[in-house]
């Protein structure tokens, strides 16, 4: 099923028949954590022009103070109306890249690095891509004051037949 892409006629549209009085321009550091950028509605049309700054110096990971204005540029595409509302209306979002003040991409843009390395991979003949996270973890053994030790709790290990491990 291929994606609709929405245009900035159709959110300008849906602001008012919905009446969004905010909108959270979100974006994810370089650890992953998502950050977001609430402007109220009236802003919409520096949203739409990727004209909306914010000071990367105070996001862990980004830019020094000297360097530290950021342009959030959104993806259309990722418009979304939450579902829930205040007496006063409603909040919608989009998902951004960040990007430099002279409009290239901010490098330590985790967004910006996933569209250039897909670029990069279409370019060298690859037309599909198998994506996704891989969460792991370690328990590890408590002291006698309840303190984590660098101690694994168990001997378990990968392909094992059976479980073997406390973790299961």
């Amino acid at each position: 099923m291929a994606r609709k892409t929405i245009t900035a006629d159709e959110i300008r549209q849906t602001v008012k028949d919905e009446n969004v009085l905010f909108l959270r321009l979100m974006f994810t550091d370089i650890n992953g954590i998502v950050k977001n950028v609430e402007v109220p509605i009236s802003q919409l049309e520096k949203v739409l022009n990727n004209k909306i700054t914010f000071d990367g110096s105070s996001i862990d990971g980004f830019v020094r103070i000297e360097e530290s204005d950021m342009l959030l540029f959104p993806d259309l595409d990722t418009w979304l109306l939450f579902p829930w509302e205040n007496d006063h209306g409603k909040i919608a979002r989009l998902i951004c890249s960040v990007h430099r003040p002279d409009g290239s991409p901010f490098a330590g843009d985790p967004r910006n690095n996933l569209i250039r390395v897909v670029n990069e991979m279409k370019e060298a003949g690859f037309t599909s891509f198998n994506i996704g996270p891989e969460p792991e973890f370690f328990l590890f053994k408590m002291d006698e004051n309840g303190n984590p030790t660098t101690q694994l709790n168990d001997k378990g290990s990968y392909f094992d037949f059976a479980p073997l491990d406390l973790g299961e």
